[in-house]
């Protein structure tokens, strides 16, 4: 019954990309995150214990910071603006029986993947070493993620026609989406001796890997766009080929040929 809370919740709060349907997948993500966090915090108050508290604050730390730095940089950032127009599918072509099917599926992504946090307070697991993990890995990707926006988004202002190359992104040309990653996977690490049953480890799991998944395609993403604007700079040539796409020290430096991404 409380799961089903939470899918409402995230329907509720998602439900805006029926105004706009990139929002399914961006506003509409990081708010739904947001809100999935304070609902766990409501519903479990009783039973909360410091690590749990943390899991669920740092769900709301998480989406508030992640849908206000895309609400600001689709108002005020002409190339992301560009980006959108031409890259990103407006959804005015789609059916409406299949723009329902879209919403519900993000809503259900999304309490997937808190699910682990969700698990652990419904089933009254004890503060164990995997929950403290998780909880520090999970921080760890949100300063990571945190820092490499605020990073490329200052480069941006000062070098507007130039790829980002500086701090964090001279170890891995995505860490936002590795930041990302690491959010996801401590989520999942910290509920991991908390999980119980096939449909809890099956929820758990598919949130984890569904993520994953999206952010090894939005990095395909990028990687297609940047080949397209900096492609004939020796410079960005030589950046990608000694600067892993994604995991930081994994040889990984192009994922552009594997057309199964979808980010």
């Amino acid at each position: 019954m409380k799961f089903l809370i939470m899918l409402v919740v995230a329907l509720a709060i998602s439900a805006i990309g029926f105004k706009k349907f990139v929002w399914f997948i961006s506003l509409g993500y990081g708010f739904s995150i947001a809100g999935l966090g304070i609902a766990m915090l409501a519903m479990f108050y009783k039973s909360l214990s410091p690590v749990t508290v943390l899991l669920c604050v740092m769900c709301v730390i998480y989406g508030c910071r992640l849908g206000g730095y895309l609400l600001v940089r689709e108002k005020k950032s002409a190339s992301y603006q560009k980006t959108m127009k031409d890259d990103i599918k407006d959804g005015s072509d789609m059916k409406p029986v299949l723009k329902v099917v879209v919403w519900v599926s993000c809503a259900f992504l999304y309490c997937c993947e808190v699910s682990p946090a969700f698990f652990r307070l419904q089933n009254g697991a004890k503060t164990d070493s995997a929950a403290i993990v998780g909880t520090v890995i999970m921080a760890l990707g949100i300063i990571l993620e945190s820092a490499a926006d605020f990073t490329k988004n200052r480069f941006k202002k000062k070098n507007p026609h130039r790829f980002c190359d500086v701090g964090l992104f001279k170890i891995v040309r995505c860490p936002n989406y590795f930041g990302e990653v690491l959010i996801w996977t401590g989520m999942f690490v910290s509920g991991v001796t908390a999980l119980s049953g096939v449909l809890q480890w099956c929820a758990a799991i598919s949130g984890w890997v569904c993520i994953v998944y999206i952010m090894f395609g939005g990095a395909r993403r990028l990687e297609i766009r940047q080949n397209k604007n900096y492609g004939n700079d020796p410079e960005y040539q030589k950046y990608v080929k000694k600067t892993p796409i994604l995991l930081p020290l994994v040889p990984l430096y192009s994922v552009e040929k594997y057309k199964w991404l979808v980010g």
